[in-house]
């Protein structure tokens, strides 16, 4: 077959194909190109009639292995074996079809566009072969941001946007449609049917790394903004058009003790000082209604609300209680990654994420999480220990049945039972298109916050004389002439990242999260006040958290605020070639002592803010 046309999942031999009867009716058995028999569902049937005709010929071992997704490589010249020497640290899709009869996978790191959809299309080829040709379902996080964030894959060839704190800057839920509908064709384009978001949590609790994933801390708003993304990511039905999201992190993984994020064991829960439980389950509400394909909770340990403090995926009351009957949800629920097995790490063991039953083996830990309502184990390739339970006696297979049913439906729904294969000639059409293209860079110009202009010092005009610092001076020479030092200025244009500190640990991933203090200390600070001292400054703030900044606002010409934005949207909007409208998220706290005072759990709580929500100026 011609890997560069979209191809049927199927193509019949019309010579040699049939109809035989089956309870549920007709499927077609063929005799496919290299003489093998295949049977598959009449696409003619009703939905739900296809999927038990397919669950009533699964082995015990497909549909363990359909209950599990993991990471998978793309090599770089597209082909699906493995190849040991190959970066990256997810292993063969191939494999793990072969070894687990797996068929969901998630990808990271990726190369170009045209290679992926290559891959994708041989993969799935590969997965046809197999005893019942169910085909492959490809999920990512995040590609689509400006973003050094570690949550945010690599961007190579997909539009980039600013951060969803930049739509809720912005609260424009009609951007956020367009948004999602550009990028669901993008993922068609290469493959990629499950999106591992949007990230719902409310950013209540100021020093938790991954506030960069949310709409802010405003429930209303982030509900609001959740079904605009939802319906440009599904449609109103989930069909073959349709990339399915999987929301997160249900109930909301916003108030972290301290901030500290539960991807690791030095988390101290989550917490509700100010009994705001509730609140945070708004924007999931939301999503129930715009009817999201799945749901992904946390890591967390809501403390003291439930029977037991264990974690979200093994909280029967949470999933059960809360997500199946009250929501009365019926989707696929999947754990986060990796709570079932530790994960060796260079210099380091990254303990499995199972708060609260640390001391349950790895099959008890499976069942616990199952019993607790579960369908999908996230990061793991371990389905022979839902086969020992049930081998054991521990599960029932139709608990499984119930999983798989779910399971199965999406792939159904998505069409890609009928046609899982991609046009790889439409890759360069759609990825890369100059209005999708243009449309992020004019959000990250949109999104930015304008806190502080004294003296109408912005939009700077003409060609004066700037010092730079963190930003390209040949970017920078099309918009002012370059000097060398402060003295020789007119202006300065700082850019900043808020600050963060790293928590002690030998995990290198653990390193990399953005936790701790929220404002500048010691030399950094001192180098920063300077500056703003010799000459009139303009500072730019990249706020993946809400940073403090009391005396840089103080001393600062004029201080702005980015989402995720290039040197060149950062500077179309000083010069004044675009305005400002975006308005905060989040407060800006006044101090670290009105941080560590406020309540995790609820909004724009601090003492005397420095700006409060929603604060924003233009021009």
């Amino acid at each position: 077959m011609d890997s560069s046309h979209s191809e049927p999942q199927n193509e019949l031999v019309t010579q040699q194909s049939d109809l035989m009867r089956t309870e549920s009716g007709f499927r077609f058995r063929d005799l496919n190109k290299n003489g093998k028999l295949d049977i598959y569902e009449d696409p003619r049937q009703p939905l739900e009639a296809r999927v038990e005709d397919l669950l009533a010929q699964m082995t015990l071992k497909e549909k363990a292995g359909l209950m599990f997704i993991n990471g998978a490589k793309v090599n770089a010249d597209g082909s699906i074996e493995d190849k040991p020497g190959e970066p990256g640290f997810a292993g063969a899709a191939v494999t793990q079809i072969d070894a687990h009869k797996m068929n969901h996978f998630n990808l990271w790191d990726l190369p170009g566009a045209q290679t992926v959809a290559a891959w994708h299309n041989k993969l799935q080829r590969f997965a046809e072969q197999t005893r019942l040709g169910i085909p492959v379902t490809i999920a990512s996080d995040p590609r689509n941001h400006f973003t050094h964030n570690i949550f945010s894959m690599q961007a190579v060839d997909f539009s980039q946007w600013c951060e969803t704190l930049g739509f809720a800057a912005i609260g424009d839920p009609e951007l956020v449609r367009r948004f999602a509908e550009i990028v669901r064709q993008e993922y068609l384009a290469v493959g990629i049917r499950v999106a591992l978001h949007p990230q719902i949590d409310l950013a209540t609790e100021p020093r938790w790394p991954r506030i960069s994933g949310t709409f802010g801390e405003e429930a209303h708003l982030t509900a609001l903004l959740t079904k605009a993304y939802l319906e440009g990511f599904q449609s109103e039905t989930l069909g073959p058009q349709s990339v399915a999201c999987m929301t997160k992190h249900f109930p909301g993984g916003g108030p972290q003790n301290e901030g500290l994020d539960p991807h690791f064991e030095f988390q101290k829960g989550q917490v509700y000082p100010g009994r705001n439980f509730d609140y945070h389950l708004i924007p999931f509400e939301a999503a129930f209604a715009a009817r999201t394909a799945a749901i992904m909770p946390y890591y967390g340990v809501p403390m003291d609300q439930t029977d037991e403090n264990v974690a979200m995926s093994f909280n029967k009351a949470i999933i059960t209680g809360l997500l199946r009957e009250k929501y009365r949800y019926d989707g696929i629920v999947c754990t986060d990654w990796g709570l079932i097995t530790d994960v060796q790490m260079p210099g380091a063991i990254w303990p499995a994420r199972a708060w609260g039953v640390e001391q349950l083996t790895q099959a008890e830990r499976v069942r616990k999480a199952l019993e607790a309502g579960v369908d999908q184990f996230g990061g793991e390739s371990c389905p022979e220990l839902v086969i020992e339970l049930v081998k054991t006696g521990q599960l029932p297979e139709a608990r499984l049945d119930q999983s798989v049913r779910r399971l199965l439906r999406l792939k159904f729904q998505l069409g890609l039972f009928d046609n899982p294969f991609v046009d790889e000639t439409q890759v360069p059409q759609v990825l890369g298109h100059p209005a999708s293209v243009a449309a992020g860079a004019a959000s990250q110009k949109r999104a930015m916050t304008l806190l502080k202009n004294a003296n109408q010092t912005l939009p700077l005009s003409g060609k004066p004389r700037v010092f730079i610092k963190n930003i390209d001076p040949l970017t920078a020479s099309r918009y002012a002439e370059v000097v060398a030092t402060p003295e020789a200025a007119d202006f300065a244009i700082l850019r900043l990242e808020t600050p963060w500190v790293p928590v002690e640990t030998k995990n290198p991933f653990a390193q990399g999260f953005h936790h701790g203090d929220l404002d500048f200390k010691g030399e950094t600070k001192a180098e920063i006040l300077s500056l703003l001292q010799a000459v009139p400054t303009i500072v730019v703030l990249y706020l993946d958290r809400p940073a403090v900044i009391p005396e840089i606002s103080d001393l600062a010409k004029a201080l702005l605020a980015d989402y995720g934005a290039s040197d060149e949207a950062v500077l179309d909007v000083i010069f004044g070639k675009a305005r400002p409208e975006g308005k905060l998220p989040f407060e800006l706290p006044s101090s670290m002592e009105a941080v560590r005072n406020q309540k995790a759990d609820v909004p724009y709580d601090s003492e005397n803010p420095l700006y409060p929500f929603g604060y924003g100026l233009s021009y």
